[in-house]
């Protein structure tokens, strides 16, 4: 039966309802793959202060979250989530705050979305066709959509009374609308906002649920339709059709499949480094030999890790292990939506320090508006010395030269590069993409941690198929997402090959 799923599957790209529960049952935790879309042009430079203009808005929504009436701190991925974007800030050529969007498809019939992603929020919500002041043009070369909530025959309401509602958005009266509907209300720190109403409806994706079948596969999920925007978000330079959270919050998409076996609990991403950009979002475990682990600070709305210290050419800084403790206020934080990574001052001077004491004699330092450049004749690789990040449980991040630099361009016929690290403007370190790029990281929900190797991106990824409730007991099965096509088109030959037999019988 398995077999003529899959052929099934191969020629027409559908399986039956019947089918499809049959494979649910006996794949447990099927692989998940979104794909991410660029969203800025690669031929626009941009000045390091919108860089770090746009940073502070993104940081500004981590921080402040936003949910009203205390039912939700902040807003809002193996389904493959093709990635585009460029971790090279002088590349980004805006001041948007988001780096990288995807497509989701909901409702009945299904509708596409793209959607800003985003580790640093929770909630999955576009923008309902009710909205009467958002944006209806993209500057990003997109075409925007919005949720028909009448036209789609699988949506339903999340009515005040709902237990999900009660639970956990702790909705009081006062927000429920005129139809009992269960609302919400999110507020930014760069003055942006949203609020509308959460719905439940059908949320598809393709699952990889062994090594030789892909299927087209659907399951509710609670999201939000926002009916009004404010701020950033009606702007329409910047404008996509909502967010992804892949937060630790209970409703993140993450959660809601994972807590229902759909999915297993851990997601993982590779972002591309080099100019073009791009990468892979997964929903589930991508393998990969030297990953290194540290546990996640409980207890905290974010990813957050215990940085304990910061070694230049091998020699440890001379930082206050007080700089990375964790508080509501303070903590070390792994974010997709900013660009460059910020330290704390007590962190950032003896950074600078030594980094330019280290090459002051083999290059030529400068400072360009306001930050910290060096002009350079040769290499990077050949001048700059390694930095390593030491978290708790042993875990190091080795960064190359240019995972803590930048190019900016040319001066008297120099290559300029540029610190990308910046002096945080509140207590918190943000490692962003400039630190990311190039490496595996895995967010392990199950086993409360976060891994990461280094990777070349622009190479396929094994991932693993594994139990969505056990990752720690079950077996691993290993499948190679680049073969998937190779698969089907041998499924779709094979069913050609018995379909001329039985004819010609």
């Amino acid at each position: 039966m398995f077999l003529l799923a899959a052929l099934m599957f191969a020629v027409t790209g559908f399986v039956s309802p019947e089918f499809h529960s049959s494979f649910a049952q006996s794949a447990s935790g099927p692989v998940k793959i979104l794909t991410l879309e660029r969203a800025f042009p690669l031929d626009e430079p941009v000045e390091l202060s919108e860089l770090r203009a746009r940073d502070r808005v993104r940081h500004a929504r981590i921080l402040l979250g936003g949910g009203n009436g205390g039912r939700q701190n902040s807003v809002g991925g193996v389904v493959d989530f093709p990635v585009q974007g460029s971790s090279d800030p002088y590349l980004v050529g805006s001041k948007t705050t988001m780096l990288y969007f995807t497509k989701v498809k909901l409702g009945s019939p299904p509708t596409e979305f793209n959607v800003q992603i985003d580790t640093g929020s929770d909630i999955l919500w576009v923008t309902c066709s009710s909205c009467s002041n958002c944006p209806h043009t993209s500057g990003l070369g997109i075409d925007l959509h919005f949720f028909d909530a009448p036209g789609s025959l699988t949506a339903g309401s999340v009515t005040c009374s709902d237990p999900i509602c009660s639970s956990v958005f702790q909705t009081t009266a006062a927000q429920c609308s005129e139809n009992n509907q269960c609302g919400y209300s999110f507020r930014y720190g760069d003055g942006s906002g949203t609020a509308g109403y959460y719905m439940t409806d059908t949320f598809y994706f393709d699952a990889i649920l062994g090594e030789s079948l892909v299927a087209n596969s659907s399951a509710p999920i609670v999201f939000g339709c926002s009916t009004f925007q404010s701020g950033d978000l009606t702007k329409s330079d910047k404008a996509v059709d909502g967010i992804f959270g892949f937060g630790k919050g209970k409703l993140s998409v993450v959660s809601q499949l994972s807590s229902r076996g759909i999915t297993p609990p851990v997601f993982s991403h590779c972002l591309k480094g080099d100019g073009s950009g791009g990468g892979v979002f997964v929903l589930g475990e991508i393998l990969v030999p030297g990953i290194v682990y540290s546990p996640l600070v409980p207890s905290q709305p974010h990813y957050n890790l215990n940085l304990l210290s910061i070694d230049v050419n091998g020699q440890m800084l001379p930082i206050d292990a007080a700089a990375f403790e964790t508080s509501n206020t303070r903590g070390t934080i792994v974010d997709t939506g900013t660009t460059l990574t910020y330290l704390v001052k007590e962190a950032y001077d003896p950074f600078l320090n030594a980094i330019t004491n280290r090459v002051s004699q083999l290059v030529t330092p400068i400072i360009s508006n306001g930050e910290q450049c060096y002009l350079v004749s040769t290499s990077i690789s050949d001048m700059f010395p390694s930095v390593s990040l030491n978290f708790a449980g042993g875990a190091s991040m080795m960064l190359r030269p240019q995972d803590y630099l930048f190019h900016y361009g040319f001066y008297d016929g120099a290559s300029m590069w540029c610190i990308g690290f910046m002096k945080a403007p509140e207590e918190q370190t943000i490692l962003g993409d400039l630190v990311l790029k190039d490496k595996v990281f895995v967010y392990d929900i199950a086993r409360q941690r976060i891994g990461w190797a280094n990777y070349d991106c622009s190479m396929s990824v094994n991932v693993s198929v594994t139990s969505g409730k056990d990752l720690v007991n079950s077996g691993q099965t290993c499948l190679n997402i680049s073969t998937m096509d190779m698969l089907l088109k041998l499924f779709s030959s094979i069913l050609l090959a018995l379909l001329v037999c039985i004819s010609l019988t």
